[in-house]
């Protein structure tokens, strides 16, 4: 474990997997590191829903070789939140949690990073926050009633109760089906013709069969109109419907803090993608000393980058960064 202190090699943002990824390099090469997570360990995997199983086995998860052993032929979110726990205690991961980065200035090659609890100072700092913190609002009349939900957590809460669902991904479809298998009655509204391609291969059945029984009720080609106190109004292709509704989980997706990434002077492309400027061999921004790693280098296309593909980003970073110490 490594003494505090206030000036760094480098800096990680960001508690998560990828984020602990870079720690344990960053030990490798004996470069002075922190981690500053706003939340818990591995923040946004806790937040994920009770039930969630991931795509990947449990391998694709591992980090540094530590083996991730699941019960399960594909881990779920209590085994994940586990193996990372365990690594991160064993190893003496050197981390300040509930610690939120407010900004990070760059001059004479040094980087000032403030947080909601004290001033640092880096070589280098590492951007790995993820994208789990800012829903896609729809910015419709009635988003903020306190019956919607932009995160989906366990069924038992709409048990019994008539729950609108927004969204045609993993998690929407996820979440409609547990609703519905606890008793709750099940809308669906989705904006295309079919639920979303990438539906788990194993889930998509499930979720086709339940709406084609009448299980479970989607409204295909619609778009949500406004959030009322006991309904909703959905336009569809055969004109405005209005239903009785007790809640409304909005699943629309999620985005990295694209201002945060700005503030710091870090290019994004104007094609709509938002993708940040960095070096494809070494994870480097176009602000020197600034890297990213996992899913925030794919911009708003948050499907591109996961655990599996992305761990890489700490080997490529530290020895960039080892490289550079050396020269």
């Amino acid at each position: 474990m490594q003494t505090p202190k206030n000036t760094y090699d480098v800096i990680i943002i960001g508690g998560g997997p990828i984020g602990i990824a870079c720690a344990l390099e960053a030990e490798k090469k004996n470069l002075s590191y922190l981690i500053l997570e706003k939340g818990c360990l591995v923040n946004s995997l806790y937040h994920y829903p009770t039930n969630m199983t991931f795509f990947s086995t449990s391998e694709k998860l591992e980090l540094n070789g530590i083996p991730f052993i699941s019960n399960n032929p594909k881990p779920r979110k209590a085994e994940a939140l586990e193996y990372y726990r365990r690594i991160a205690t064993s190893n003496k991961i050197n981390i300040n949690l509930f610690e939120k980065v407010t900004g990070v200035e760059s001059k004479n090659n040094f980087h000032n990073i403030t947080t909601t609890k004290n001033n640092y100072t880096a070589k280098n700092v590492v951007v790995a926050t993820g994208f789990y913190d800012i829903p896609n609002y729809l910015n419709i009349p009635g988003e903020d009633l306190p019956k919607v939900a932009h995160y989906y957590g366990d069924p038992h809460y709409y048990a019994t109760q008539k729950t609108i669902v927004v969204g045609a991904s993993n998690s929407a479809v996820d979440a409609a089906l547990e609703i519905y298998r606890k008793g709750g009655e099940v809308t669906m509204i989705v904006r295309k013709e079919e639920i979303g391609r990438r539906v788990k291969y194993w889930v998509r059945p499930d979720i086709d069969n339940r709406i084609k029984e009448g299980s479970i009720k989607a409204l295909f080609n619609a778009n949500l109109k406004e959030i009322r106190e006991t309904e909703v109004v959905i336009e569809t292709p055969d004109g405005e419907q209005t239903l009785e509704n007790d809640f409304v989980l909005m699943l629309t997706g999620y985005r990295p803090n694209f201002e945060f990434l700005k503030k710091m002077g870090i290019k994004l492309s104007n094609d709509g993608r938002k993708i940040p400027q960095y070096d494809n061999e070494t994870m480097e921004t176009n602000v020197k000393g600034i890297y990213l790693a996992g899913v925030i280098c794919g911009g708003v296309e948050t499907h591109k980058w996961f655990i599996e593909n992305s761990r890489v980003h700490a080997k490529m970073i530290m020895e960039d960064l080892a490289q550079k110490a050396e020269a």
